[in-house]
């Protein structure tokens, strides 16, 4: 297929992507000549591009055009619209045409159905850190990919290590990789502890932190996560979705809802048998205490959004946070 538009905000998987794909389509000899990149400052850079994409290959190997950071998934104009509707259907096979985005395009825009006729989609989003059974299936995948034999308590120590980071993934795949020359026996998760940078700070380990209301712990891990230059805005889309968590569950136990498939439909957890382990996990919290915490999650979101200094306004949120989970204020 000539035509691709991969989008995402995991930038190491996408970038690899595009990698794999100029790998696949250039010859090496021929690059200078065959592969054009316009980046999104470039004024007409979608005409431009559907130009050079119609421009036959010189040499040998394909065509490779790549438009950078497009927002035509999310705005397209009637004269950039007819320009693709004339190219996309006589691409030629010597040519590939590639869109990146880190937005995810509008699946209802004129523009979305013309290129899904012509084209291909990917998607390469960072997994959110809560869903842990996807970023347990990302490491085993990966680790399959590179033909890697991961004992399963391995494969649980690296998603736990790693989270959602696949740069650090593929770094400590590449590690095992040099490490284990033994292809029929499975890592052991004691050999991948002595090679695997465990990192200990991560937002899902911050919100325990809070309903502990263990403030110095939970402010050392926003320190922690500062210092890596994890985004306050992710990490508070974290905590907000963890502590919605929660709250759907102490208030499906308020009202006595004892099925875990009506908990789970209900609480939008993929895997019923997790509800048992999420309920041990707000055994000593109380459904007040999940219901004020809310409102301050959602100033410290838009505090953030409106410009404030991330760290002390982290600071001073999680201390609220922790005063309300503190087992005096339990009520």
């Amino acid at each position: 297929m000539p035509a691709y538009f991969f989008w995402g905000d995991d930038d190491f998987q996408l970038q690899a992507a595009v990698h794999t794909l100029r790998q696949q389509t250039l010859d090496d000899a021929w690059v200078s000549f065959n592969y054009e990149v316009f980046p999104a400052s470039v004024a007409n850079g979608p005409i431009q591009a559907l130009n050079q994409a119609m421009t036959p290959p010189f040499g040998l190997g394909k065509r490779l055009v790549w438009l950078q950071e497009t927002t035509l998934g999310q705005r397209c104009s009637e004269e950039v619209l007819a320009e693709f509707e004339r190219t996309l259907p006589n691409l030629p096979e010597d040519s590939v045409l590639l869109l990146t985005s880190a937005s995810k395009p509008d699946g209802r825009s004129k523009f979305y159905r013309l290129f899904k006729k012509y084209g291909e989609f990917r998607e390469f989003s960072v997994i959110p850190p809560w869903k842990t059974d996807l970023i347990r299936q990302q490491v085993e995948s990966l680790s399959k990919a590179r033909s890697l034999n991961l004992a399963p308590k391995t494969i649980d120590l690296l998603a736990d290590a790693v989270g959602n980071d696949t740069r650090q993934l593929h770094i400590e795949l590449e590690k095992l990789t040099l490490f284990w020359n033994d292809p029929q026996r499975p890592i052991p998760p004691e050999a991948a502890a002595a090679l695997v940078t465990v990192s200990t700070q991560n937002s899902l380990k911050l919100a325990n932190a809070i309903k502990q209301g263990d403030a110095q712990n939970a402010l050392g891990l926003v320190a922690d996560l500062l210092s890596r230059n994890e985004p306050a805005l992710r990490m508070v889309a974290t905590l907000v979705s963890q502590f919605r968590l929660w709250l759907w569950l102490k208030v499906m136990e308020a009202e006595r809802v004892t099925s875990e498939a009506e908990i789970a439909a209900a609480a939008e957890i993929a895997n019923p048998k997790r509800i048992y382990f999420l309920r041990q996990e707000i055994r000593s919290t109380t459904l007040a205490q999940l219901q004020r915490s809310l409102p301050l999650l959602l100033e410290l979101e838009s505090e953030l959004k409106l410009g404030r200094d991330e760290q002390a306004t982290l600071h001073t949120k999680v201390i609220e946070l922790c005063c309300i989970f503190r087992p005096d204020s339990a009520r």
